[in-house]
């Protein structure tokens, strides 16, 4: 048993499975627990989708909660065309996996996150890689947990580099900037790994037929779903040569900071409807000598891979 514990906050599309596998195989950490949320696929699907994946990876042990399934100023969630057509209608690149044999949890997502901080405090790691509206509501149900919880890293946001979105807005934070600024301006210890650092940290088809090569099921439908991921790469993103690890590099990083160089500076998100969803240095907090926000800036992505290569190929080697 690891002293640290990490929960995972997903919309379980392609690059989430990934991060799944990475906190699964990590032997420097004990995976609690998945929240579910809305982006990639609507909440109820992520949660099936993580419980398939948890049961590829034979984690049957690993609970999923469901999580909100909208954000916390509308009313529904419908999934953007370009998620779908990146991740597949399925989430999972259109593979077809077995039904999980377990179902989510009847306790709520948000009840977990608070329950696991009060248990666990500055041993657990709180991993959002989707919009941070279960993380909001968490703290304003229980807003002691924002000094309890050790480490919230996310994948999101963009601060030296355009959005994914719109021309300053990542995905992520657009889907809630209410809720994302309600967590940037918390007291919460935050590492913001955003498009500044994921999209160059890169997986080819190399990489996949190495998986293929392991012979195991996990191996092969792992690669079957990445190789999905890297076709549409090559259609919205072609001059990058391959899929960018977003949600694993999270991972990575809450468990190794060293990967990445960072700008300690408080941050906010702006709601307003011109510049929606930017992830931007707090002004009126710009003097403050302590900031709560690390921005990923740089990364040593030949580390990065060999070491998420190590993990994924032997835990497939495995299953």
């Amino acid at each position: 048993m690891a002293t640290r514990k990490m929960i995972l906050d997903l919309d379980t599309g392609i690059d989430d499975a990934m991060a799944i596998a990475y906190a699964v195989a990590a032997p420097d950490v004990d995976l609690i627990g998945i929240v579910s949320s809305y982006g990639n696929v609507l909440t109820p699907l992520s949660a099936q989708n993580s419980l398939k994946i948890l049961e590829l990876l034979g984690q049957q042990d690993v609970p999923v909660f469901l999580g909100e399934s909208h954000s916390s100023t509308t009313t529904q969630f419908e999934v953007m065309p370009i998620s779908a057509q990146i991740h597949g209608k399925n989430g999972i690149g259109e593979v077809s996996l077995p039904t999980a044999k377990r179902q989510p949890e009847t306790k709520s997502g948000v009840d977990f996150l608070i329950e696991s901080a009060h248990t666990y405090g500055k041993d657990l790691i709180v991993v959002p890689t989707g919009p941070l509206t279960n993380l909001a509501k968490a703290l304003k149900q229980a807003p002691e947990i924002q000094n309890e919880i050790g480490n919230v890293t996310l994948m999101g946001g963009a601060l030296t580099v355009p959005g994914n979105v719109s021309p300053v807005a990542e995905a992520n934070i657009n889907q809630d900037p209410t809720a994302a600024d309600q967590v940037f301006e918390s007291n919460l210890n935050i590492t913001m790994v955003g498009l500044d650092v994921t999209l160059r940290t890169l997986l080819t088809k190399n990489e996949t037929a190495q998986w293929r090569k392991l012979n195991t099921v996990a191996g092969e439908k792992f690669a079957d779903i990445v190789d999905y991921y890297i076709d549409v790469y090559k259609i919205t993103s072609p001059h990058l040569h391959g899929c960018a690890l977003h949600d694993p590099l999270a991972v990575g990083v809450a468990l190794d900071p060293s990967l990445v160089s960072t700008l300690d500076i408080n941050m906010f998100v702006d709601t307003t409807k011109e510049m929606r969803g930017r992830t931007i240095g707090d002004p009126a907090r710009l003097t403050d000598q302590h900031p709560n926000v690390s921005v990923a800036l740089t990364v040593n992505q030949d580390t990065y891979l060999k070491r998420f290569m190590t993990y994924l190929s032997e835990l497939f080697s495995q299953n």
